[in-house]
């Protein structure tokens, strides 16, 4: 099935925000998450490879207009996703057949256009809800957003590099035709978002170590979005590697960022480094006063993919093994007997909905795809170091999530501190269908041969 993809021009949308439309999306989303919590009642008890297809069938179906994670999101669009969770779904070697790469694509344009239009419209926030036909409201859980405008780019740049993989799929240089033309057309678009974003960091002091910060009065959202903390490093992480991706990109030149932060590229990233690194390790929030540095970190360290590490370096390299390391060492980091790691060893300040309804959520659970993330990382230091010092235990992260993927019939978005899927009284976690290819990329790496037959 190599014919020709058309991609409708989506025009017409009309995104809302503000009270009355923040109150229509919550209630739709009330709605939403209970009702997964209290129906749901799927299980798949099938191979790998089945469930593999499964969840592409159900992430790239026809009859979605945007790209999603699963239930109970999926209700919702997420733009920071295709940074973190997804940025690697026109991976050729996570593709099953011709259909299914055709569908990926029709499905990645038809969501970056969407999230282009919200970006053109103003509405660069963490969530975004339909509200009926062509009408979106954006609204932030549960802070502004540090890292949609990254999710944005990243989701572009899927289309733009679509190509640039030996492949046998004609849809993968029409996607990448189809990105060309989205660049043209909304670079002055994302050129001022970006700009904006820089103009909003302001300096912080920290007992003569000072770094440019998107979070110093209020918390800012990332993929760890229920920690209620200010200033973070994984936030501060987000923002650098959108100005990264802006420049790599062409939506803005260095010079002009550059212009705006008063400082150059590198010297923004060093100050941060020095920074959030001052104890020889990644900590995770400067608000945290924990006595001991376990307490202090948290496994969003390893940011997203082609992000903020630069692993090259040898003093970036220093403080990401001393970080892992901690994390590796630490058993209040782990799931007993497995390698499933937990977010953080401790549970984090939390707003209070989240107390009462899905306490752990980002604290003491493990997420799968962070640790396929920290597990890609470990590969990077190895790589760039010339060394064998973690393949080891990547390899062991991504046997241990095979395995969790089999006994819980899908990809999990996250499973408690004692191996069960996540599940409260108000919240039952997703079968993450559109998070599987990246799991299978990494492991790829990891292992020198795909997990499955395609």
């Amino acid at each position: 099935m190599n014919s020709q993809i058309t991609f409708p021009s989506h025009r017409g949308y009309r995104f809302h925000q503000g009270l009355l439309a923040s109150l229509v999306a919550n209630g739709i989303q009330a709605v939403n998450f209970l009702g997964d919590r209290f129906l749901r009642k799927y299980h798949l008890s099938a191979g790998i490879e089945e469930l593999y297809r499964h969840s592409m069938n159900a992430a790239f179906a026809e009859k979605e207009a945007f790209l999603v994670t699963g239930a109970p999101h999926a209700s919702a669009y997420y733009p920071r996703d295709f940074a973190w969770f997804y940025p690697d779904v026109l991976d050729p070697e996570t593709i099953m057949d011709s259909p299914d790469a055709v569908r990926r694509v029709r499905l990645l344009e038809k969501s970056v256009r969407l999230m282009l239009e919200a970006v053109r419209a103003g509405v660069v926030t963490t969530t975004i809800v339909p509200a009926g036909r062509n009408r979106y409201i954006g609204i932030n859980y549960f802070s502004k957003p540090s890292d949609t405008l990254l999710g944005v780019l990243a989701g572009l740049e899927q289309l733009l590099s679509a190509d640039q993989k030996p492949s046998s799929y004609l849809a993968m240089s029409q996607g990448a035709h189809a990105g060309r033309l989205l660049l043209s057309e909304y670079r002055a678009d994302l050129k001022q978002a970006i700009s904006e974003l820089a103009r909003a960091l302001q300096s912080f002091d920290d007992n003569g170590l000072t770094a440019l910060l998107c979070d110093i009065r209020t918390p800012r959202s990332a993929a760890t979005d229920t920690r209620a903390e200010r200033r973070r490093f994984v936030t501060n992480a987000c923002v650098y590697a959108t100005f990264l991706r802006g420049i790599k990109l062409g939506v803005i030149e260095q010079t002009e960022l550059e212009k705006l932060l008063g400082r150059g590229l590198a010297q923004y990233k060093k100050e941060l480094l020095v920074l959030f690194g001052r104890h020889g390790h990644i900590s995770h929030s400067l608000e945290s006063r924990a006595p001991s540095p376990v307490a202090s970190i948290a496994l969003d360290f390893v940011n997203v993919h082609q992000g903020f590490w630069d692993l090259n370096d040898g003093g970036e390299r220093a403080l990401f093994a001393a970080t892992t390391d901690f994390i590796l060492a630490e058993p209040r980091f782990r799931i007993p007997n497995t390698s499933h790691f937990l977010v953080s060893a401790d549970n984090p300040l939390n707003k209070l909905i989240h107390k009462i309804a899905a306490p752990a959520y980002q604290g003491r659970s493990s997420w799968p795809t962070f640790n396929v993330e920290f597990a890609d990382r470990m590969l990077d230091y190895d790589d760039c170091s010339g060394t064998g010092t973690y393949r080891a235990h990547a390899r062991a992260i991504l046997r241990d999530i095979r395995i969790m993927t089999e006994t819980h019939g899908g990809y999990q978005e996250l499973i408690s501190e004692h191996g069960l899927k996540y599940r409260t009284w108000a919240y039952q976690s997703a079968v993450a269908h559109s998070w599987f290819p990246r799991f299978l990329t990494v492991w790829r790496r990891a292992f020198g041969t795909s997990l499955l037959g395609y």
